[in-house]
């Protein structure tokens, strides 16, 4: 796997907007609304399995914490989506 370098939120911000290029608002902001549910549900998984692998050592608080806040990104992100759905007329 390759490091990530350089800068990392220019290169995302530049995937969102080829992802949404064309798009009807509506369209874009369930597009954007999956897309941060599914970031927030891999950081989630992640971030759970580093906590429960590094239980007792010295960064476990860390990842713990990233654990915890990145579940409440996933149950926010989850409304934000279901919410895009609505407003886009796509069943849920």
């Amino acid at each position: 796997m390759t490091p990530l370098g350089g800068d990392v939120q220019g290169r995302v911000d530049a995937l969102i907007r080829d992802l949404a290029t064309g798009l009807a608002p509506a369209e874009e902001t369930y597009l954007l609304a999956v897309l941060a549910n599914r970031a927030a549900s891999e950081l989630h998984r992640v971030a759970r399995a580093e906590a429960s692998a590094r239980k007792g050592a010295d960064d476990w608080g860390n990842w713990a914490a990233l654990q915890n806040a990145a579940r409440t990104l996933v149950l926010q992100s989850s409304t934000c989506r279901d919410y895009a759905a609505r407003v886009s007329s796509r069943p849920r």
